[in-house]
């Protein structure tokens, strides 16, 4: 066997950062990460490679590996026949795309572990999610599957069949990730397109959108109705402000949000919002809380802002690094508390007996108006146990117990504290600890947001975190972004998805904080999205960088996933920051995107939500609000009426109200003069002025940000 080939002959696992890769380091199977030297082995051996892809808190992935990947005979065979290789989707999301893209085309859907065989040159023609380790409702068993298809391989007119699919399925690759449309038009008011179907297509009687499966966090729709709510006055229009509400409500009341501990796990299994799959993503947590303060604004609910303070709350407790950057997932799995060293199983960690219940209180009657109000029961929903949700609404609770609202409040709030002390005794779900640039964006943009809708400290929060992003992962001279830091270790150049959601986030930064140094970075990024990213030729933002590995197709993310749609959260900022810049490039990259694929996403707006978003902004035009003062220290009327007021298209542009500061600004930017965002919007008797522009026309200054907001050409 040549040098090349012999990486093959071990598991190299051990030499990864990744989580989710050094749990399959013990394992039999001889893994390789995807690299030259397992590629070329592939090449050398003239071997199919078996690409496995997942992410540390995926569940169905440890199930897999328990019941194939630990198996000495699955382990010989893939050893002998293949060169497997594992990938961590959250490192390499351009991997993912490019071999998801072809499993959902093929099968119809997707999921992981994402199961594909691929020639070595790298072409599927095999694709699958989970199999099971048997044949099992006409599912292949992994093992025959994998003894099927290495006999093929060594069979010359299976192998020919074979690689023509390859090529066939190379080139859908290609056609679903690659293709661009004609440029056009997109359709007049959009937004209220896309809030027409979001309002047909809700599920109104337990939230959300689809009855018959599982439920995700949909928050693009819901951004789509507030905005389209808050355009328009008739009554359609106050029922999407009702599907808004129902579908928080479903989020924030039933299972998809830990109720002790606060933090919402990844996804409803069920249509009721009962029971979900237990991880705890970043993105999630950064993404529904954003949701629930543009909810708090428009509906006033003071329950959204407490999920949101308890969900922060979560976020720096569990998934902050002492220096302030972010992890990435906490596991599904944990041991059952009653077995600590016992098998790992979903949900351990969160679910309830009464028995734990009573165990963990200390209070008899404030255990019991625990368990009715969460519903914990001796049958339970989940495995023999609860999981939390709102069951029965606390004043019915206080009046058949004889007891004040008050007084059913506060026994409650001191069973909380007790379950949550007694859970900290549990069997902790494994966490991983990746920082990942654009993760850390989206949470550093919620923080910002609320800063602003609540409590100024957040933004500290978030400071802290895009100046960890900065030190650790930002290489100023190169103006170049790495994705991934672990334990020292920087890996992986940034894909678009890390400039826009960090640039996303640094931009709410400066909008919470005035602090011009975050606009600056939001400035730098986009820099590079137009330099590596977009293509003249094609006319759009692909997700990968120009020069970066090639693969078998140079993916676009046009769709919103389990993320927005990074193309949709890139064509924002750059809209956004094109207000700050004398010169028009990045208006135009924005536009020219927005025009290239504005048939696909007038033909379905729902399913490139943040695009129709951007798409959205480019056709109303921003609020921008011009506000003139000393940024450090702004009217509390100012601050009140921002918290306050729901405004779609927000875009806040601190100025400083003196002129020596300024140039220091402009300076700071590289800017020759005043942008049009600040030109001419300047300070009046020596009092913070304010400025509420659109299209060009702006409210006369006022001292009032209210009356300002009032004025009828805004």
């Amino acid at each position: 066997m040549t040098d090349d080939a012999a990486p093959t002959e071990r598991n190299r696992l051990d030499e990864a950062e990744s989580p989710y890769l050094r749990q399959h380091a013990d394992n039999p199977v001889n893994w390789q990460p995807w690299d030259e030297q397992a590629l070329a082995a592939a090449k050398e051996r003239d071997v199919p490679i078996f690409l496995s892809i997942g992410y540390a808190a995926c569940h169905w992935c440890h199930v897999m590996e328990s019941e194939s990947f630990q198996d000495e005979a699955v382990a010989e065979t893939l050893n002998e026949n293949f060169v497997p290789i594992k990938v961590d989707r959250e490192e390499r999301p351009d991997l993912d795309s490019v071999y998801m893209s072809i499993c959902q085309q093929v099968t119809g859907r997707g999921g992981w572990p994402l199961s594909a065989w691929l020639t070595p040159a790298g072409k599927p023609f095999y694709v699958g999610t989970y199999f099971p380790p048997e044949e099992k409702r006409g599912t292949p068993g992994f093992h025959d599957l994998l003894r099927d298809l290495s006999n093929s391989w060594t069979d010359p007119e299976q192998r020919s069949e074979m690689e023509s699919r390859a090529q066939q399925w190379t080139d859908a690759i290609e056609s679903d990730l690659e293709a661009t449309g004609q440029p056009s038009e997109p359709d007049d008011d959009l937004i209220q397109t896309a809030a027409t179907v979001a309002h047909r297509g809700a599920d109104r009687d337990d939230g959300g959108w689809g009855s018959g499966g599982p439920k995700f966090p949909q928050t693009g729709r819901l951004h789509a109705l507030l905005r389209a709510q808050a355009d328009g006055d008739d009554g359609i229009h106050d029922d999407y402000l009702a599907v808004v509400e129902e579908t928080l409500n479903a989020m924030a009341d039933r299972g998809l949000y830990d109720h002790v501990g606060g933090g919402f796990h990844r996804y409803s299994t069920d249509p009721q919002w009962a029971v979900p799959h237990f991880e705890k993503m970043l993105y999630d947590n950064a993404e529904i809380p954003r949701a629930l303060l543009a909810g708090y604004q428009a509906l006033g609910n003071e329950r959204y802002a407490a999920v949101v303070r308890e969900t922060f709350a979560f976020v720096q407790r569990e998934l902050q690094h002492e220096d302030g950057g972010f992890f990435s997932t906490l596991d599904a799995q944990s041991a059952p508390p009653e077995s600590p060293d016992g098998e790992h199983e979903e949900g351990a960690f969160y679910a309830w007996t009464p028995e734990q219940v009573h165990a963990a209180v200390d209070d008899e009657a404030a255990a019991e108006v625990f368990c009715e109000y969460y519903g914990v029961t001796e049958r339970g929903n989940f495995e023999g146990a609860t999981v939390l949700a709102v069951r029965k609404p606390l004043h019915v609770i206080a009046e058949e117990r004889g007891l004040t609202e008050a007084e059913a409040t506060e026994k409650l709030q001191r069973a909380l504290d007790e379950a949550f002390a007694a859970r900290e005794e549990r069997p902790r779900p494994a966490r991983d600890e990746k920082i990942l640039a654009g993760w850390n964006g989206l949470m550093i943009r919620a923080l910002a947001e609320g800063a602003v809708v609540l409590d100024d400290e957040y933004a500290d929060a978030a400071e802290d975190a895009l100046s960890f992003v900065r030190e650790h992962l930002w290489d100023v001279d190169a103006g170049r972004l790495a994705r991934r830091y672990k334990d020292g270790d920087v890996a992986i150049d940034g894909y678009l998805e890390d400039y826009a959601f960090l640039g996303r986030g640094a931009l709410a930064l400066f909008e919470a904080t005035g602090d011009v140094d975050h606009l600056a970075f939001a400035m730098a990024l986009a820099e590079t999205i137009t330099e590596a990213f977009w293509d003249d030729d094609a006319e759009t933002l692909y997700f990968t960088p120009t020069g970066g590995e090639s693969l078998v197709a140079r993916p676009q993310e046009l769709t919103d996933q389990s993320t927005p749609s990074s193309t949709g959260v890139a064509v924002d900022l750059l809209l956004a920051l094109d207000a700050f810049r004398s010169d028009d490039r990045l208006g135009e990259v924005a536009e020219r995107v927005v025009r290239t694929h504005a048939d696909r996403v007038n033909a379905n707006p729902l399913e490139h939500a943040s695009l129709t978003l951007a798409t959205d902004v480019y056709e109303q035009g921003a609020l921008e609000l011009t506000l003139v003062c000393d940024p450090t220290d702004p009217p509390e009327d100012w601050a009140g009426t921002l918290a306050d007021t729901y405004l779609p298209r927000r875009q806040v542009a601190w100025r400083p109200a003196d002129g020596a500061t300024f140039d220091a600004w402009l300076d700071r930017l590289g800017a020759d003069e005043a942008p049009p965002i600040w030109a001419g919007r300047e300070g009046r008797d020596g009092e913070p002025t304010a400025y509420v522009c659109r299209h060009f026309a702006c409210s006369p200054p006022s001292h009032d940000l209210g009356e300002a907001l009032d004025w009828d050409g805004a």
